[in-house]
Formats: C-alpha cells, sequence, structure tokens
C-alpha cells in the first residue's frame, strides 16, 4: 500500500512519521436484471456501464447479434415457406400425363397396365372397374344407371364415366402426388371424347392411345374363360356378342380418329403376357 510521511514536533525536535494508507475500493455494482412475464433474466455483460446504468451509446453487442440471428432465421423461414408454395403451386397447375389403353374385351389391357403400374409406377385407372365400383356403393344415385346400360351392353353415358374418372385422378394426385395415369378402356366413343375436353380438358395432356388389336374368337374365348370366375354378367355370350358390336360401331372410329393425329401406338394382343410387356415397357420408357 502507498506510504506518506507526517512531520510533528515533540518539544523542540521535529520528528516524522510513516504513515501507511488504506486503498480505497469502489464496490462493483451488479448489472441490472430485466423482469420478464416469464421470470427474471440478468442482462448480458457489456450491455451496461461501469457504473451498472444503461450507457446508451451504440448497441449492445449481445442483442445485435440476437437481432440478427432472429432476423436471419426468420427471413429464411419465409423463404422456404414461399420456396415450397411455388412448387405446390407449379405442381398443381402442371397437367397430369395420360395414356389411353383401348382395345376389345378381353384384349388384356387390364393384366398389361397392373404390370406397368407396379414396375413403371403409372397410377392405373379402368373405366370400367371405377364404375362397377361405383355401383356397389350405398345410396348412389348413379347405380341404377349404369347397371342398366352395363347389362344391356350399352357404353355408360359419358359424363358418368369422366367424372369418375377425375375424381379418382385428383384423389391419387392429393394423396400420393401421381402425375402418370394409365386409363383402362377409355374413351369409346365420340361422347367420351367430348366429356373429356370438357370436363378434364387442359388439366390433363394425352399422351397416346395404346391400341391392343385382338381377332374377335380369341377375345370370345378368353371372355368365356373369365366368366367361369369373375362372376360378372357382362362375360356371358349374349352379353360379350353386344359388346362386340358396340366397340366396332363407337370405338373404333375413336381409334381412327386418335390414328390421324399420330398418338395411336398398335399392339398385337394375340401373344404372351411377357412379350407385350417387353414391347409396352420400352414405348413408355422412351
Amino acid at each position: 500500500p502507498p506510504t506518506t510521511e507526517k512531520s510533528y514536533y515533540h518539544g523542540n525536535k521535529k520528528k516524522t512519521r510513516t504513515i501507511h494508507q488504506k486503498r480505497r475500493t469502489t464496490p462493483t455494482k451488479l448489472p441490472r436484471l430485466h423482469i420478464a412475464h416469464n421470470g427474471i433474466k440478468m442482462a448480458p455483460p457489456g450491455c451496461f456501464s461501469k457504473d451498472g446504468a444503461s450507457s446508451g451509446k451504440g448497441f449492445c453487442p449481445f442483442s445485435l447479434f440476437l437481432f440478427g440471428a432472429t432476423a436471419y432465421s426468420f427471413v429464411r423461414h419465409l423463404q422456404s415457406k414461399s420456396c415450397k408454395r411455388a412448387i405446390d403451386d407449379a405442381t398443381a397447375s402442371e397437367p397430369s400425363r395420360v395414356v389411353f389403353v383401348l382395345g376389345g374385351p378381353g384384349a388384356g389391357k387390364g393384366t398389361q397396365c397392373q404390370l406397368l403400374s407396379e414396375k413403371l409406377n403409372w397410377a392405373h385407372l379402368s373405366a370400367g372397374d371405377l364404375l362397377r365400383e361405383e355401383r356397389k356403393k350405398d345410396g348412389s344415385e348413379l347405380a341404377d344407371v349404369i347397371n342398366a346400360n352395363i347389362s344391356a351392353g350399352k357404353i355408360v353415358p359419358s359424363e358418368i364415366t369422366v367424372q369418375l374418372i377425375k375424381n379418382a385422378m385428383e384423389q391419387l394426385r392429393k394423396e400420393k402426388g401421381q402425375m402418370k395415369f394409365l386409363i383402362d378402356g377409355f374413351p369409346r366413343s365420340e361422347g367420351n371424347v367430348n366429356a373429356w375436353n370438357d370436363v378434364v380438358g387442359e388439366d390433363a395432356n394425352v399422351e397416346c392411345v395404346l391400341y391392343f388389336e385382338c381377332p374377335e374368337d380369341i377375345l370370345t374365348s378368353r371372355l368365356l374363360e373369365r366368366g367361369k370366375t369373375s362372376g360378372r354378367s357382362d362375360d356371358s355370350i349374349d352379353v360379350i356378342r353386344k359388346r362386340f358390336i358396340t366397340y366396332r360401331d363407337e370405338s373404333m372410329p375413336i381409334i381412327d380418329m386418335y390414328e390421324k393425329e399420330g398418338k395411336v401406338r398398335k399392339i398385337i394382343a394375340d401373344r404372351s403376357i411377357e412379350e407385350i410387356y417387353e414391347e409396352l415397357e420400352a414405348l413408355l420408357k422412351n
């Protein structure tokens, strides 16, 4: 500690005395506390002046860092949401890829579509299956109309068929993000085509039409064999004949129409399942 000398007189003699001074210390003030609604938080170092009060000069380094980090995180969050929204909007507006699959009853369309669905991830929608499922629904207003037409071997009204297909496509897009669809057994008439253009329109791009070509005698034998186990009312010989007549009168003109547009790909269907699939796989991959 520092010392000082102090003079004094003792009688007539001058004397000096060394005094040891005590060092004064100033108590350090603790930083002020901020009381928040969720508890007590101590202000970080550097945010106060030496006397413990707010300096009021410039920014607190910690506060500046916290502000910057929060702002950066918020901007990144907004960018992420904006990017996701843009992707969703782009996907929602992007037309579905569609391939129509046509051919006489019993040509093997359903079998090949199922294989393509399993191996190439194309969704398989059968117009006939959608109609049959609708027939089984309790309280369906469309069931009676569908049953009467199918039993008579006639084509169901186009508006019903197209609406069922559209509903199935929208459900698969929403639930699984599916964008590729094989539509089996559609369109079969000019009414189907017109209804498709009116109801679906630019929401889907018809890339091509697969036409399964097969002699009627082979188709008949296949359908009769299938009828032994399928339980389908339209696999009886009388209905089969009516279906062939309807197919020739209404479906063939549609195939001719798409052929003029250069979209028809003919598939010889009286071959083995493996041979047909290999051709279809190469076609769709390209």
